[in-house]
């Protein structure tokens, strides 16, 4: 593993994937400081040695110049109210940032609105990389997350000892917000394929074969995927702890709808998978597995 011993890497947000990518950065040497809405991870990371801090205003200061905090929040407005803070106070990133700070944004946000918080961060005198990864809670715990990444060359190289440490395939896109545009692919990948994979074995079990079977004998063919493997055994076991979440993959399809939209053109398909989901969210369901989506075309 890459050492990042003597860096002081700032984390905000410390969720299903967050807290895991923060455990490896403190395992590879880097001084932790946290900070999340819920206390209770804080605390549990606390007691294995990091530190915690009381806003997003509190890490940028406390990483220093020319330090590093990364972002692993849930949503666009996350995003935002981590880095400018809500109207009145001066609690966001921004206000406390030093210069030449690095911020990474590892979450999975619109495409517009990442620009607009690189412009800010550059205006402050830090710097922005948009980095959203794949691989799910499997991968963050691994360190084998598939990072995608927006941003100018000099800002990726020095994020990559940090991203080396959370991922195994780290591409560079291309400038600020090509990153976020390689994850909203993603995920329409992902949601139509988990689709995909439970259309198949719902036909498959009501046809009256074991859809185990139909799964063992799929591999190795055009139609084997890593969803079939990891999401595929998830359905047929009925295991629906969450690797990511129902909720975050319905946000994540309206979010490449969204950007479609913008450029003039339309999602069919995803729409579709995106509706389906409602169902399931709706079942309040919502804070399970993605794969659960299966139970949107078989509820039994």
């Amino acid at each position: 593993m890459t050492s990042l011993k003597g860096k002081t890497i700032g984390f905000i947000g410390l969720g299903l994937m967050g807290k895991p990518m923060a455990g490896n950065l403190h395992a590879a040497g880097a001084t932790m400081i946290l900070h999340n809405r819920s206390q209770a991870v804080v605390e549990e990371l606390c007691a294995k040695g990091m530190r915690a801090a009381a806003t997003p205003a509190e890490v940028a200061a406390g990483v220093g110049e020319g330090g590093t905090i990364i972002l692993s929040t849930p949503d666009t407005a996350s995003v935002e109210k981590v880095l400018r803070g809500t109207p009145g106070d001066k609690n966001g990133v921004i206000s406390g940032l030093q210069p030449n700070t690095l911020v990474i944004d590892m979450g999975t946000t619109k495409v517009t609105a990442t620009r607009d918080f690189a412009k800010a961060v550059a205006a402050a005198g830090g710097v922005y990389i948009d980095a959203p990864v794949s691989g799910g809670s499997l991968g963050a715990e691994g360190g084998t997350l598939t990072i995608m990444v927006g941003g100018a060359d000099e800002a990726l190289k020095r994020a990559m000892p940090i991203l080396n440490v959370l991922g195994q395939h780290i591409t560079h896109i291309g400038a600020i917000g090509t990153g976020q545009i390689a994850k909203a692919a993603n995920q329409v990948i992902v949601g139509l394929t988990i689709g995909a994979v439970a259309e198949a074995l719902v036909l498959a079990n009501k046809a009256g074969a074991d859809p185990a079977r139909v799964r063992d004998a799929l591999k190795g063919g055009f139609a084997d995927s890593r969803i079939l493997e990891v999401h595929g055994l998830r359905m047929i076991e009925e295991k629906f702890e969450p690797g990511g979440k129902c909720t975050t993959q319905r946000k994540d399809m309206d979010q490449a709808i969204e950007l479609a939209a913008e450029l003039g053109f339309k999602l069919p398909a995803t729409a579709l998978n995106r509706d389906l989901y409602d169902i399931i969210i709706d079942a309040g369901l919502g804070d399970f597995d993605h794969s659960m989506l299966i139970k949107a075309i078989d509820p039994d």
